[in-house]
């Protein structure tokens, strides 16, 4: 059985985050990732992917990204920026090796995987939000003749070219996918929308959104809501004639209450506004092939892109271990351990209002200062030290704990 200082599992920008600033506070932390690659989610979401903040907004601790990557990172840029993130941070990536168990020690944690066992006082899980991709139990889905693909197996229009295609989902990977069809040759693209999203610009009068919304955060809701509402509505202006109804409550507001996020705007609202993207109710099952709506439409696309989001993955990881909450999610997150869990970190499953990437860094360093400050308690002396010998450097008298 191998031993670690910290043992990460998952080599997304959470994980190499935190085993970045791990080794900063001067333990030796693994990294497991069960794919041959790092940022392995990455490398498989659409080809026209970019961050939806600025470069500098994205920085992961030790390493900036670099110039060159450009302003606005796209897709392969930023897994070439995580790549080199962990030879700038000397980062010890262990790539396929499938973690298949985590247990309790009597001194912190037993992993087994498909290499071997570890054990280790500090286990921190990053193995990422958009882990498991989600289709609802759609009644009659059986039924239907077309083709169903999960927004997270979409790579571009070409497979969908001349084809009448439905969307699923108005998040910002739905807007965009349905973006890219209608530019990339799909005869007809509709977006389906049960809660009407509010929408705001990437960039509005020379500002990012994300920055606006780091800077808005700790205001009261209903003054965040007037500053961003009147940015989004003299920018995107009202959409309700090309059928997007006004959201329910503010964009701050809606973000507190479901934890979503407004749709960044790349070429969404014109492609809506000149009817290259059609607006249409929820799906609610389907009949005879048909897709039936909640307005009682019933539509025959050749072909659905679902992007109904993601599950978290973690029952068969933790979930015996009574961390997750009745949905899935870890109880508790960044360094805070969950109860009865000392030791145990999770990282990079909320969703927070001022950018993903910016708050994992955040996270990733509260978590090497709470482990740092307990490894140190952890060393400390128990017993009384010895007196001080006449003459002797005080110095001399303090153990040098082990780094």
């Amino acid at each position: 059985m191998e031993t670690a200082h910290a043992i990460v599992i998952g080599a997304g920008p959470g994980g190499l985050a935190a085993a970045a600033t791990l080794t900063k506070a001067g333990l030796d932390p693994v990294v497991l990732e069960r794919s041959a690659h790092i940022g392995a989610r990455w490398r498989t979401y659409y080809d026209r992917l970019r961050l939806e903040s600025p470069s500098w907004l994205n920085n992961l601790p030790g390493y900036r990204i670099p110039r060159e990557l450009g302003r606005w990172v796209a897709r392969d840029a930023f897994v070439e920026y995580l790549e080199r993130y962990v030879g700038r941070c000397r980062l010890d990536v262990r790539s396929g090796v499938m973690v298949q168990r985590i247990g309790r020690s009597e001194d912190g944690w037993e992993v087994t995987t498909s290499t071997g066992e570890w054990r280790t006082p500090y286990l921190i899980i990053a193995t990422g939000y958009n882990n498991v991709p989600y289709i609802p139990p759609w009644p009659g889905l059986d039924g239907f003749a077309g083709a169903l693909t999960h927004a997270a197996a979409f790579r571009n229009g070409r497979p969908f070219q001349g084809q009448d295609v439905l969307v699923v989902g108005a998040g910002n990977s739905g807007a965009e996918i349905a973006l890219i069809l209608a530019e990339e040759g799909a005869r007809r693209v509709r977006l389906s929308v049960r809660t009407p999203p509010h929408i705001a610009p990437r960039q509005a009068f020379g500002m990012p959104a994300v920055l606006g919304a780091v800077m808005v955060r700790r205001l009261p809701a209903r003054a965040a809501d007037l500053i961003l509402g009147g940015v989004a509505r003299l920018v995107i202006g009202d959409l309700t004639r090309h059928g997007l109804r006004k959201p329910p409550g503010g964009i701050y507001t809606q973000y507190l209450r479901n934890k979503v996020t407004p749709i960044l705007d790349t070429g969404f609202v014109g492609a809506l506004k000149r009817g290259a993207v059609e607006i249409v109710s929820a799906v609610e099952g389907f009949d005879g092939g048909q897709v039936v709506l909640a307005d009682g439409s019933r539509h025959s696309p050749d072909a659905i892109v679902a992007a109904t989001g993601y599950r978290r993955g973690l029952d068969a990881l933790v979930g015996h271990l009574g961390v997750l909450t009745p949905d899935g999610d870890p109880a508790a997150h960044g360094a805070r351990c969950a109860p009865g869990a000392p030791g145990l970190h999770f990282i990079g499953y909320t969703h927070p209002f001022s950018g993903n990437i910016r708050e994992i860094g955040i996270d990733a360093r509260k978590i090497a200062h709470a482990i740092a400050k307990d490894r140190r308690r952890q060393l400390r002396p128990r017993t009384a030290p010895e007196p001080v010998a006449a003459g002797r450097s005080a110095a001399y008298a303090t153990s040098d704990l082990d780094h």
